[in-house]
């Protein structure tokens, strides 16, 4: 569709309003959604430094606990079986520490003694005694009431139970490791309650006695979260990970009244959490944002990971709190914006049409008069605008040289131009090349030591291994954290890919040897190198934006496994049997094993190379004698085998891969193997 310049130039006009208010708009959108963020994220620090500080006092109050019981228990101040003194400490624990529900004793025959907090007015004492010859229990349950300031026994009651302490987590682990222990639990004398338990085993006179066990009921937490003020109308909730919860805002909640999570904004929370997915970890401490919509309103959310694991602090808040205010200014804004469009509009297309459209309308009739070379027609027009009277003069001048050269040129004159766009397309093709993957040894520790100390050090590495790459006629593909990955017979084809790749990993290693190049304990770097040959797919890979010149395939992904495959082996450099037998008497090897590599279910024979052919015609003594003791392995002869590998532990002088060889021999003589076993090893790691 065309328009008339007097409608383009009014609409260029608008736009510019509009565009102008829109992005003014915008801006103090992001502003206010900004400065509102920025109150969320500081209320959501304030609930989240609140309830850290809660858990830290209830953790504190239970080891706090703990240590004096586990005190008076290791000073022989009273025995764990003297149930009169048992019963007072008990008490006493309980009355004297406000968020701890129970103090919990578990013996190793199975018997078991706990005081239970219900509420703050009642203490239950819980005896169970197992009988070995009844599938249930008995248990003694005695209620304590207050009386003025004193407690008082009013019950007293025996039932059946299938409470057992051996099953409960926090018995069982503690009494394993004999080390403290925190864990949550469901399952408790008194029925079932969400929980969470802090054990240790107890030792006296360096005899294990039993596991003690503080545990607070998470009712409590519940009444501590009902006690935060969270903006006017927001929650904040403790869920485990797949959303069920652990804590929600519950005034009443105590021992005795269960978790109520009737609060409008718990389904929102838990939403939170399961549209989260795979995007939040808990176990990685970063807190997580996200929007959730529900009956059709919005609100921001907040997951946060607290100390213990797998629970999410998530804070809620209706967007309206924080927003409404700026969303009623926005819509008044707007009103104000379309009124001086509508004003801006009616004064831009008045000015533009005289101002403008109408001098540019006689312009392009004089273009007209250019275009069919009525050159005699073309006439000059003043205008108040620069721009468009030197574009009058322009033509004016156009039309004058025009004029001097019409007898030359023709009027039916076209001039046409052709472009041809084609540039780099995706694709490649399949050829025969050999791939090759450097890495260097603990990197991964050393560039946590060093931190940005190491970028000297990989420069003179990489700079090292370069040089040797390209002296033999390689081609770097790229540079991976510390690893290298080059490879032969491409863009140029090679038919001596293999010794070339060969020849330049002996190289790459010499020079980093040379290079002198230490880590940050002292010790000379020493790299792998894992080199294989095949058929592989070389091109331009990747998309319509972003291309890659790469090689892909299985042969590439063989050289990558064998390269830390030389881990296993105390090898620097291993090739694939396709490079062996290209490469052929050109290079000296040793045959290490017949490995079937990550991901791949049949075996290849690995080799390391130990040198050029034209540098040492015989390979050492001490390859023969490997070479030997693999035939003997293979043959199932692991005797014979085991001797050949000493003897090249001997030769060498110390051998990793003989002494690897030797601890499976050992093994098959121990644990012999089915028959169909052919001696193939398999990796079980990339």
């Amino acid at each position: 569709m065309r328009i008339g310049i007097r409608s383009a130039i009014s609409a260029l006009v608008l736009t510019s309003i509009v565009v102008s208010a829109v992005g003014v708009h915008l801006l103090w959108w992001r502003t206010a959604q900004k400065v509102s963020q920025t109150l969320a994220d500081t209320i959501n620090d304030q609930i989240v430094s609140a309830v850290g500080d809660e858990l830290q006092s209830i953790t504190t109050e239970a080891r706090s606990s703990m240590m004096a019981v586990r005190t008076l228990l290791a000073g022989k101040v009273f025995e764990t079986r003297d149930a009169e003194k048992r019963e007072f400490v008990f008490k006493s624990q309980l009355l004297s520490e406000p968020t701890i529900s129970w103090v919990a004793f578990g013996w190793p025959d199975g018997s078991f003694f706990a005081g239970h907090k219900l509420g703050d007015a009642v203490i239950e004492m819980f005896e169970i005694t197992p009988d070995a010859n009844a599938s249930d229990a008995k248990m003694r349950r005695d209620r304590y009431e207050f009386v003025g300031n004193d407690l008082r026994l009013k019950s007293s009651q025996i039932e059946d139970t299938k409470y057992r302490v051996a099953d409960q987590e926090w018995f069982r682990v503690s009494m394993e490791t004999n080390d403290e222990h925190w864990s949550t639990l469901t399952t408790l004398p008194s029925g079932e309650r969400l929980a969470a338990a802090f054990a240790a085993p107890i030792d006296v006179d360096q005899k294990a006695t039993g596991v003690l066990s503080i545990i607070i009921e998470l009712t409590r937490v519940s009444n501590f979260l009902s006690q935060l003020t969270v903006g006017k109308s927001a929650g904040a909730f403790i869920l485990e990970r797949d959303g069920s919860a652990v804590a929600s805002p519950d005034p009443d909640a105590n021992e005795l009244n269960a978790l109520k999570t009737d609060h409008p904004l718990f389904p929102v929370a838990v939403d939170a959490m399961r549209q989260a997915g795979s995007a939040y970890n808990p176990n990685e401490g970063q807190p997580f944002h996200t929007q959730v919509t529900r009956d059709g309103k919005a609100y921001k959310a907040v997951l946060t990971p607290i100390s213990f694991p797998g629970w999410s602090l998530v804070t809620v808040v209706p967007e309206s709190e924080f927003l409404g205010p700026v969303q009623l200014t926005i819509r008044k804004l707007l009103i104000g914006l379309a009124i001086l469009i509508v004003f801006a509009g009616l004064v831009s297309a008045w000015l533009a049409q005289r101002l403008i459209a109408a001098p540019l309308i006689k312009v392009m009739g004089e273009i007209r008069h250019v275009e069919r070379f009525d050159l005699d027609k073309v006439e000059r027009h003043p205008s108040r605008l620069t721009e468009i009277e030197n574009l009058s003069g322009a033509i004016g001048d156009m039309a004058q040289g025009l004029a001097a050269f019409r007898k030359y040129i023709p009027a039916d004159l076209v001039r046409r131009l052709v472009s041809d766009g084609n540039g780099a397309r995706l694709g490649g093709a399949v050829r025969p090349m050999s791939v090759m993957f450097i890495d260097l040894a603990g990197f991964t520790g050393m560039s946590e030591r060093s931190g940005d100390r190491i970028i000297p050090l990989l420069s003179r590495y990489f700079d090292a291994v370069s040089g040797e790459i390209q002296k033999q006629d390689g081609t770097i593909d790229k540079f991976i954290g510390d690893a290298v990955m080059a490879f032969w017979g491409a863009p140029a084809e090679n038919p001596g890919h293999a010794v070339d790749c060969c020849r330049a990993a002996l190289a790459c290693q010499r020079a980093v040897a040379q290079a002198g190049l230490v880590d940050d304990t002292g010790e000379a770097i020493r790299i792998r190198i894992g080199i294989n040959s095949g058929d592989m797919l070389v091109g331009n890979i990747g998309s319509e934006v972003r291309l890659n010149y790469t090689v892909i395939g299985d042969a590439v992904n063989i050289a990558s496994r064998l390269e830390s495959t030389n881990k296993v082996y105390g090898s620097t450099i291993i090739i694939g049997e396709a490079t062996r037998r290209l490469a052929g008497a050109r290079i000296l090897v040793r045959e290490l094993d017949r490995l079937a590599v990550y991901g791949r279910a049949g075996g290849l024979q690995i080799f390391e190379l130990i040198g050029m052919a034209d540098q040492s015609a015989t390979p050492p003594d001490w390859v023969t004698s490997y070479e030997a003791g693999l035939a003997a392995w293979r043959a199932g002869d692991f005797t014979a085998a085991i001797t050949a590998f000493e003897k090249t532990l001997a030769l060498r002088g110390g051998d990793a891969a003989s002494a690897q060889m030797i601890a499976r021999c050992q093994h098959q003589l121990a644990n012999p193997s089915d028959a169909d076993w052919d001696g193939t090893s398999v990796a079980r790691t990339k």
